[in-house]
């Protein structure tokens, strides 16, 4: 247990991308919280498309906003001080404490980084005032020396903030043992000195059969494990924090009777997040098509997710031959849902005239819905809750977008939302037959009744469907117990170190 008054933290840090950090951030944070300690999660710089909105206005990873619900408190933005946004390949719009600073090619940042660095330590050390401890993730690889100049995310905060940290290892992928000390040698001794150990992840069969393993990584780190992890199950009810999970193969939907959902994969796809309690219902098949793939002719809804370049991603989505593939789906009869920048593409125009998500330009829509965007003025960012218009259900969620949409086609709104006075204002849009649909609203399907209202007017029938949030306090409680049975949890507790004020 932590002494009364002293704040201690601990950085889990990656041999790679995608070892498995933000899960086991999660379970650490939910498992010391249920032993009564204020715990907070901490990202010093994120790279994500799959932002959530907090209650000041910013933005921060979906990942944070996940662990902070894993500690069960809302999230802040200095969990997240620093998050990019790739809005091409070489460029990102830069996030710093909830706000956008602006766009910055790949060399710029490098040279923005020690500026950051600064903003970074103070919000760690505002959350550091709240808490007995703080679980800090790193972000991609502790052995990306060629990015160590002003490095924020991994070692460079790490010396900067006195802070251990755990060497994370993906058993699944191949090489563990090899990346693990693979890491270690390219540390430097200072670097060495804040290691404490490490942890295996995504462990499949019989962990005895890994020991000689273990005693190998320890012998030439020096360091102990703190425990090998099994695959865990239930990560795929959880929100995945980048656009990698979407690459995995998907199963098979030949079930009768089941719901097919068909997702473009957008090449700047954001907040797909928005798809998991779709996913998570039974009775329903959510497939990311992939490029080059067809729009199945078999599908009941299209549904076109967010994105951070909608004038790209929608010449990306005609390329593809995905509007062929759309415009047989409508004459079928089949739905469309359009979520923020979908939304936005649905349309009769996008215009982008000042050149804010890219090159300055304007595109003809889908031309689905009778309305029109400009992509101009401040970035909107805000809680929202109201009712929806069919239904009258419940509704919740965050508006996170550039661009001003308006048109005919707003007379016929989906949701209406309350203002800060009680009053409410139209929001989205619905085609005249009710078969296309757009919204501004993130976090939509979250809403139980509304999802399931939406589903059975597809299937034409009521039918049980899950309680989303519910689902995800259970798995977190299940992901906090499965590590107290794999990892030396009083151990790591131990390594973790005061934080200097």
């Amino acid at each position: 247990m932590v002494p009364c008054g002293v704040v201690r933290a601990l950085m889990l840090q990656g041999t790679g991308s995608d070892v498995g950090k933000s899960l086991l951030a999660a379970g650490l944070c939910r498992a010391w919280t249920r032993q009564g300690l204020r715990v907070r999660p901490f990202k010093p710089q994120n790279m994500s498309n799959n932002a959530a909105v907090t209650a000041d206005g910013g933005e921060i990873g979906r990942a944070q906003a996940l662990q902070a619900l894993a500690c069960g408190i809302p999230p802040s933005s200095d969990m997240n001080p620093v998050l990019l946004k790739p809005q091409t390949d070489v460029g990102a719009q830069v996030i710093v404490q909830g706000r956008s600073i602006g766009n910055a090619q790949a060399g710029a940042f490098q040279t923005l980084k020690p500026q950051l660095l600064p903003r970074a330590l103070e919000s760690f050390r505002r959350l550091a005032a709240e808490a007995d401890l703080v679980v800090i993730e790193g972000a991609g690889s502790a052995a990306e020396v060629n990015l160590r100049e002003g490095d924020i995310a991994n070692m460079g905060f790490a010396l900067a903030a006195s802070v251990p940290v755990v060497l994370v290892g993906d058993i699944d992928r191949g090489g563990v043992i090899a990346s693990l000390i693979g890491t270690w040698v390219v540390l430097t001794e200072a670097e060495r000195a804040l290691v404490r150990g490490t942890i295996i992840n995504k462990f499949r069969g019989d962990p005895n059969l890994f020991a000689d393993g273990l005693r190998i990584i320890s012998e030439h780190l020096g360091r102990p494990s703190f425990g090998v992890v099994p695959w865990f199950e239930g990560a795929a009810r959880l929100p995945a924090e980048d656009a990698v999970a979407l690459e995995k193969p998907q199963p098979a939907d030949d079930g009768a009777g089941v719901i097919r959902i068909g997702v473009p994969r957008l090449a700047r796809i954001a907040n797909f997040d928005d798809l998991d309690p779709l996913i998570a219902e039974p009775g329903v098949s959510v497939r990311f098509i992939q490029p080059g793939e067809a729009l199945p002719g078999d599908l009941d809804v299209v549904l076109l997710p967010g994105s951070k370049a909608t004038l790209a991603d929608l010449a990306f989505f005609r390329a593809q031959g995905w509007e062929i593939d759309l415009q047989a789906h409508v004459r079928r009869g089949g739905f469309v849902v359009g979520l923020c920048g979908g939304y936005q593409m649905l349309g009769r125009l996008i215009a982008d005239p000042g050149g804010i998500e890219g090159p300055p330009g304007e595109a003809a829509g889908l031309s689905l819905l009778d309305v029109t965007t400009v992509l101009e003025g401040e970035k909107v960012l805000r809680l929202a809750e109201g009712t929806a218009c069919i239904g009258g259900e419940a509704v919740q969620g965050y508006e996170m977008h550039i661009g001003r949409t308006t048109g005919a086609g707003l007379s016929r709104p989906l949701l209406r939302l309350r203002d800060g006075d009680g009053t409410t204002q139209p929001e989205g849009a619905v085609s005249t037959d009710g078969r296309v649909m757009g919204s501004y609203l993130h976090g939509l399907f979250q809403a139980d009744v509304f999802r399931h209202g939406f589903l059975d007017r597809i299937r034409r029938r009521p039918e049980n469907g899950i309680a989303f949030g519910a689902s995800v306090e259970a798995t977190l409680d299940a992901l906090a117990d499965h590590l107290e049975v794999h990892l030396e949890l009083n151990a790591l507790l131990a390594a973790a170190a005061p934080v200097r004020a």
